[in-house]
């Protein structure tokens, strides 16, 4: 006797999984039936309403044809705005801090660094703006923007010292510049020298600004090129 009662609910739970394990097949098996049955209208509705595909694929084109030619237009005008590009002291110095990396930013996509693009920010790690020049060279800057232009804070050593703790050994950088539109103290310049960073205070700022010369002719000791281009 008690061996029947031990054996009947172990008989149940698998009658139940059983049960459970064939709803699933069916249910598997109906909802497979159903999208077969839907890819068969779908494709039988195309067939006899051909032409729906013909001007689906001719929009299709249509609307690669415009997203290219705006993307075009987009990038001769980016370029035609670059060449273009010219600022002044007053201009620069009436800019917001997140403007102004986008202003070094687009003087170093002028330069031809066609890969320019700001990235300062919370948690930048000092750098502001990256670029590659087209002799190969990496740069990597650091911006510091003075509302008070001349008149406001300058830019000592210890803003330098956090650009050579991480220009180089985080980002990789071949030229690590500090680019202000202030004033730079003496010690922060001698420092500068000393650990081969280039500081572009505000007068070099404004002939680099004026579109003259890019901004590699107007450092000292500018690391050579990494690799011959038609420029070198």
């Amino acid at each position: 006797m008690t061996r029947r009662r031990a054996t009947r609910p172990a008989r149940r739970r698998t009658g139940r999984r059983q049960q459970q394990a064939q709803a699933q097949l069916i249910g598997l098996a109906v909802g497979a039936v159903v999208l077969f049955s839907l890819i068969v209208w779908v494709v039988n509705w195309l067939l006899a309403h051909w032409w729906v595909l013909v001007l689906s694929g001719v929009l299709a084109v249509l609307a690669g044809i415009g997203w290219f030619h705006n993307r075009q237009q987009q990038a001769r005008w980016e370029a035609v705005r670059t060449q273009a590009l010219r600022y002044g002291l007053p201009q620069l110095d009436a800019l917001h801090h997140a403007r102004f990396e986008d202003a070094v930013r687009d003087l170093m996509r002028q330069d031809g660094c066609q890969d320019a693009q700001r990235v300062g920010g919370r948690g930048d790690l000092g750098a502001d703006v990256k670029a590659t020049d087209p002799f190969g060279r990496h740069w990597v800057i650091q911006c510091k923007h003075r509302r008070n232009g001349a008149r406001g804070s300058a830019v000592g050593t210890p803003d330098l010292q956090v650009l050579n703790g991480t220009a180089r050994q985080v980002h990789g950088a071949d030229v690590a510049v500090m680019v202000t539109n202030g004033r730079v103290t003496a010690p922060a310049v001698a420092f500068a020298r000393q650990q081969r960073l280039h500081v572009v205070d505000r007068q070099t700022l404004a002939a680099w600004a004026s579109g003259s010369r890019p901004l590699w002719e107007l450092l000292r000791a500018v690391p050579p090129p990494r690799r011959p281009t038609p420029l070198s």
